[in-house]
């Protein structure tokens, strides 16, 4: 909404890019859904602010909206109407970096930092589900107790590390393993990223998914690119670790590929139905209120997700 994100909609557009809610009116050739269904809008291609096509000006900040049917599905019998509003966007990306680009295996560790954002807690239910381990990375021993019963499946939280802390990053990883198999990056940042790279095994795989530690690195889209500010990883280390750097942009793959996403969205649906994966949130605001949501997003204050009640 600060205009420096590098994919965003001409103006004037509603933010909210995934939501849910009931069927109040359906076109003449709709035939999967009826008034009065309950359901949800989870489509970064078809549907929402950071789509492609012709809804991106409707997205989920109001009380009534508009999507293709295309974008729209049926909510899980085990999932709120907060939850699923809180599913897809966080889970595709973390099901995206891991398991399409970062081939994660069952018995690997993975050092997920950001944990205790939306698309972090993601990542570590994903790893949980798949049998990997994890050392999860955030701001503070509060918001790092609350991902470690996020743990749903096999894997488990092994060890981790307070940025906040006067402990090492480097310290609080080889304490508890000697190098781990994948780094899952959402975080960025020169220090992070040299010391991610010296804990990582050789020929490990390093997944860059964002950079919230520094939102206005290259300047931004709204500003013009400045690449003297744009994040950087050492070359040096990358080449002596034998590491796979991997970016791993989910809506932009998808939009080039949209046949990524019919896996991705099978196995989303699968680890929902066996309760493997179920989105945390820790914060919901009245609509009134989106002012106050979004502040507590950019203050850190929210663990994994965040929804604006439009009733």
């Amino acid at each position: 909404m600060a205009g420096q994100y590098q994919q965003a909609p001409p103006l004037p557009y509603t933010p909210g890019m995934e939501y849910s809610g009931t069927v109040v009116d359906v076109a003449g050739d709709c035939k999967d859904f009826s008034i009065g269904d309950p359901v949800y809008v989870a489509d970064m291609i078809n549907a929402g602010p950071r789509s492609y096509g012709q809804y991106q000006h409707y997205g989920g900040f109001a009380t009534y909206t508009v999507a293709p049917q295309i974008a729209i599905r049926k909510i899980p019998d085990n999932l709120s109407f907060a939850e699923v509003a809180t599913l897809n966007g966080a889970y595709e990306t973390a099901y995206h970096a891991l398991i399409h680009c970062g081939k994660i295996q069952p018995g690997e560790v993975a050092l997920i930092h950001g944990a205790t954002g939306a698309t972090g807690l993601a990542a570590v239910q994903i790893c949980s589900a798949m049998g990997v381990n994890v050392i999860a990375t955030g701001g503070s021993d509060h918001k790092l107790d609350v991902v470690e019963k996020q743990c749903l499946g096999e894997g488990k939280v092994i060890g981790r590390h307070n940025y906040n802390s006067d402990s090492s990053l480097v310290k609080d990883v080889k304490g508890v393993v000697k190098a781990v198999d994948v780094v899952y990056d959402t975080v960025g940042g020169l220090e992070l990223g040299k010391n991610s790279l010296k804990v990582l095994k050789f020929g490990g795989r390093y997944c860059i998914v964002g950079w919230t530690s520094t939102p206005f690195a290259g300047g931004g889209r709204g500003v013009g690119a400045n690449h003297a500010t744009a994040n950087v990883l050492p070359t040096n280390l990358i080449m002596m670790k034998g590491a796979q750097v991997i970016g791993c942009p989910v809506a932009i793959h998808t939009n080039l590929d949209p046949s990524i996403r019919k896996p991705r969205m099978e196995t989303i649906d699968r680890l929902v139905k066996d309760g493997l994966i179920k989105p945390h949130i820790s914060h919901e605001f009245k609509l009134s209120d989106a002012k106050e949501a979004l502040l507590a997003k950019w203050n850190r204050k929210v663990i994994g997700g965040c929804v604006l009640d439009c009733n």
